[in-house]
Parts: structure tokens; C-alpha cells; sequence
């Protein structure tokens, strides 16, 4: 359980840590993101005016060094354009860049100057920079458009930057958490571990006063005569099981939590045990007046990977709960086949089922929820049967669940690996 809080802990931590990174980057992505764009708008302007200058004496194509930008044909594009929209050169991407525009044809011609804007082409939208060119005898236009992958590329190139800075100071954070996390939960798993060794100690001293009164009431209820007397004597009894009992479970949960309870890994027959349980309970169901039904998918064998003698315990608890819940004429049905790699037991009944509210905590530890399953006799458990039957499960690496049927009652699920 510790574990599970120490990890929950640095997750968290990590969490947050990669949230701030993620915000902080796409701040930093966006921003540079702009200035590039920028940048990268004003480098089109002036290319367009130098290659408008050279134009004037020659080809677009002409001495100036900035003209060699436009040679790939994937990031930019060209044309030249009579004032009426007439093209006389172009290259041969041009229309894949949505050029000509004959909007800002116009727009440059009015200005006098070098316009640019977003224009739609075939591969998305384009920055176009047009600009008009005085040769001898007429006026001709230039337009150039530069793809988005070129201000792409340098935020790229970012990214690639800040990618593996960013893992780097999430695994940082990792450990940094593990280590943190650890130091955090000290305390708390020094008050832990004194709680158990009290609890095992307590329930230890508890059990030998506890038989001894059990002992001295069966001895002394047979010599009552007043029936009072010996109903009282036998109340005695009673309580002094449920108190051993509860003993038996403290003593479980307090060995579980340390991890010194045996449970072992091996293979087992889940079919054998689902049949040896049940057996038990027959004449429990028989004299209770309720149906008990066995089904299995395999008739010979169900094979599992776990303990053996840990799921008949498990398997008692849900049994036992199933029985207490069930109203007489009702049903429990015990079932067991394999799935996705798992071997499976399923107990449910016809019982009233476990309100919604209560569904999620009816594997907390001393939770009971009365008012979702009714109790046919005062008392009833100690509300630790179904923690302790998970935390079992989970020991020999499977799980336990609850679910509410579709017709009515509650069912439990026991999830074990299946054996090869």
C-alpha cells in the first residue's frame, strides 16, 4: 500500500512537472513561432524588392544573391505578371502557391511598393509578397509566394532542442520524486509498521482470554436451566466467535500490509477449488432455502497460477457474502471459466445488489453498506472479509472486483493468471 502511495506521490509530482513544461514550451513555441514569422515575412519583403530592382535590368534570375532563395521549388514560387494580370514568366509551382493573386496586383500597383498577405493555394495557405518593376517602356509585377514549411522548419529545429531538454527534466524529476516521495513517506511508514506490530501484538494477547471465555461458557451452558440464562450463555459464544474472528482478520490485514503473509505462485486447478468450496456451502444453501449452482466452461480442469489454499479462502468470503445477501428462494450461482489469459471465478446472487454510492468503496477496509444490501440477521461481518479477499487476490497477482447485474443482485469477479 505504501508503495502504491509513493508512486501516486511522484506521478504526481512528475505530473505537474510535465504540465509546466508543456505550457512553458508551447509559450516559447508560439512566441518564436511569431517572431519567425515575422522575421520571415520582412526577409520576403526585402528579397522581393532586391529581385524587383534586378528585374528592372534583366531576368529574375539576375546577379543578386538573394534570387538563389527561390530555387527550390517546394518553399517558393514566382511570377511575373502584366498590370492586367497577364503572365509572362512564372515557375513551375506557381499555381500549386495560389499565384497569380490578382488582389494584390492591384494593391501593389495603388501602394506603389511591395505588399504581401496570406493567400490560399492548393497546399494550404502561402505568404505572397508582390511588388511592381519599372522596366524601359512598361510596368510589369512580381510576385513571389514562400511556402509555410519554411518558418516550420526553423520552429522545427526548435523543437528538436526542446524535446529532449524536456524528457530529460522529466526523468530528472522522476528520480528527484522517487527520492523525495521516500523521504516523505518515512514517517509515515514507521507509523505504519509500529500500528501493525500493535495490532499483531493486541491481537495475539486478545485470543488467549477470548478462548478461555468461550471455554468456561460451553462449560457452564449446559448447567443452566433457566432458558434465559442459557440464551444469554450462548450469546456469549457467539459474540466471543465474531470477536476471534475479528482477531483473525486483523491479524491477516496486519501480515498483508507487511507483506509477510505466504501466498504462493504456482499452478493449481481453480475448477478443484471452486468445487471443493462449494461443497461446503451446500448444506448452508440447503438449509438457508437458496439454490446454489456450480458452473464451469471446463468440466475436467480450469487452470490458474496462485495459491490455492489463499483463493478457497477468497472464495469463502464471496460465498459467505453471497449467502448473507441472498433472501431465501433466491440464487447463488458459482461460476468459473478462462479469458484474455486469466482464469476466472465469478459468485453472484439475486440478492438487492450494492447502491451506486456504494459500488466503489466496498473494498475499504471496515466499510458497510447496509443500506445497500440488507441484512436478513443483526451484526453481520466485521466489514474486513472483502478487503482482506482482495488484498489476497492481488498478493498472488490477480484482482478482485464488484459489479451490480443486469438483472438484479451483485457480482464478484476473481481474476487469477492462467497456468500454461
Amino acid at each position: 500500500m505504501l508503495d502504491r502511495i509513493r508512486l501516486r506521490l511522484t506521478m504526481g509530482y512528475v505530473g505537474i512537472l510535465a504540465l509546466i513544461l508543456i505550457i512553458f514550451g508551447l509559450i516559447v513555441v508560439f512566441s518564436f513561432y511569431r517572431q519567425v514569422t515575422v522575421q520571415q515575412n520582412r526577409l520576403l519583403e526585402q528579397t522581393v524588392e532586391s529581385l524587383a530592382k534586378s528585374l528592372a535590368d534583366g531576368p529574375v534570375y539576375s546577379s543578386d544573391e538573394s534570387a538563389r532563395l527561390l530555387t527550390d521549388p517546394n518553399k517558393y514560387a514566382w511570377v511575373i505578371l502584366t498590370p492586367d494580370g497577364q503572365v509572362l514568366d512564372k515557375s513551375a509551382t506557381a499555381s500549386s502557391f495560389g499565384l497569380p493573386s490578382s488582389r494584390l496586383i492591384r494593391k501593389c500597383l495603388e501602394e506603389q511598393g511591395v505588399v504581401s498577405e496570406l493567400v490560399e493555394g492548393p497546399k494550404g495557405d502561402a505568404r505572397v509578397a508582390s511588388s511592381p518593376v519599372e522596366q524601359p517602356g512598361k510596368v510589369v509585377v512580381l510576385q513571389v509566394a514562400r511556402s509555410p514549411q519554411v518558418v516550420w522548419q526553423i520552429v522545427g529545429s526548435l523543437l528538436l532542442v526542446l524535446v529532449p531538454i524536456g524528457l530529460g527534466a522529466v526523468a530528472l524529476a522522476a528520480v528527484g520524486g522517487l527520492f523525495m516521495s521516500r523521504r516523505a513517506m518515512r514517517p509515515m511508514q514507521d507509523a505504519f509498521e509500529r500500528q501493525r506490530t500493535f495490532i499483531a501484538d493486541a491481537s495475539h494477547e486478545l485470543k488467549t482470554p477470548l478462548t478461555l471465555i468461550r471455554a468456561d461458557a460451553e462449560v457452564l451452558s449446559p448447567a443452566l436451566t433457566d432458558p434465559d440464562d442459557r440464551e444469554l450463555a450462548d450469546d456469549l459464544i457467539a459474540e466471543t466467535d465474531r470477536m476471534n474472528a475479528l482477531l483473525s482478520d486483523l491479524l491477516t490485514l496486519a501480515r498483508l500490509d507487511a507483506g509477510k503473509l505466504a501466498v504462493e505462485r504456482k499452478p493449481f486447478d481453480l475448477a478443484n477449488t471452486i468445487a471443493e468450496t462449494a461443497e461446503r456451502f451446500d448444506a448452508r444453501a440447503i438449509a438457508e432455502g437458496k439454490k446454489l449452482e456450480v458452473r464451469l466452461d471446463q468440466a475436467d480442469e480450469l487452470p490458474a497460477r496462485g495459491d490455492a489454499r489463499r483463493t478457497g479462502q477468497v472464495l469463502a468470503a464471496l460465498l459467505d457474502n453471497a449467502l448473507r445477501f441472498t433472501p431465501p428462494g433466491g440464487s447463488v450461482t458459482f461460476e468459473g471459466h478462462t479469458r484474455d489469459g486469466h482464469a476466472l471465478a465469478t459468485v453472484s446472487d439475486t440478492g438487492p445488489g450494492i447502491a451506486p454510492e456504494h459500488l466503489p468503496r466496498v473494498f475499504d477496509r471496515f466499510y458497510r453498506a447496509e443500506a445497500a444490501r440488507t441484512r436478513s440477521e443483526a451484526g453481520g461481518g466485521t466489514g474486513l472479509g472483502l478487503s482482506i479477499s482482495r488484498d489476497l487476490a492481488r498478493a498472488q497477482g490477480g484482482d478482485l472486483t464488484a459489479a451490480n447485474l443486469p438483472k438484479g443482485g451483485a457480482g464478484f469477479t476473481l481474476r487469477l493468471a492462467a497456468s500454461s
